[in-house]
């Protein structure tokens, strides 16, 4: 068998997140942040983002956990924030010792981050990648060390 696995390495994760109503998952995801539908029944919804497939699941009791669920790396945070705003989405300002946001983008240390809560009470995150000296941030741009 050696050398004929593949290694989940290899391949994308697709997060399932938990919600108690689908048409109001439906409504966020697809409308108010423009996720198209890959597929969708009475249970589940998903939804394809990048590359990827985001799962929202049909569930009685939804989440309890209040960390972060499901991130977007993003190349221009400022521009999608603004353009989330547009469409209707709240971002987040949070200002608790270690983090504090201005206008919805906090530093994170390696990421410019911003947070969005989905109507079941996921938190989702946005994150702009900083860069290293010398090489492009992870979103293959330059990223600025400063926020502007």
């Amino acid at each position: 068998m050696e050398g004929s696995t593949q290694m989940l390495g290899e391949h994308p994760v697709n997060p399932v997140l938990l919600a108690t109503d689908l048409a109001e998952a439906r409504r966020f995801y697809h409308d108010l942040l423009g996720l198209p539908i890959a597929a969708e029944n009475d249970n589940m919804i998903t939804f394809r983002t990048g590359p990827n497939l985001l799962l929202v699941s049909l569930s009685s009791t939804g989440t309890a956990d209040t960390q972060t669920q499901a991130s977007w790396t993003v190349t221009d945070i400022h521009a999608e924030t603004e353009a989330l705003r547009a469409r209707g989405v709240t971002i987040q300002n949070i200002d608790q010792p270690g983090l504090s946001t201005d206008h919805g983008i906090a530093d994170a240390g390696f990421a410019w981050a911003a947070w969005i809560t989905d109507p079941a009470g996921n938190s989702l995150s946005i994150l702009q990648l900083k860069r290293e000296p010398g090489r492009p941030d992870a979103g293959g741009g330059q990223a600025s060390d400063q926020q502007g």
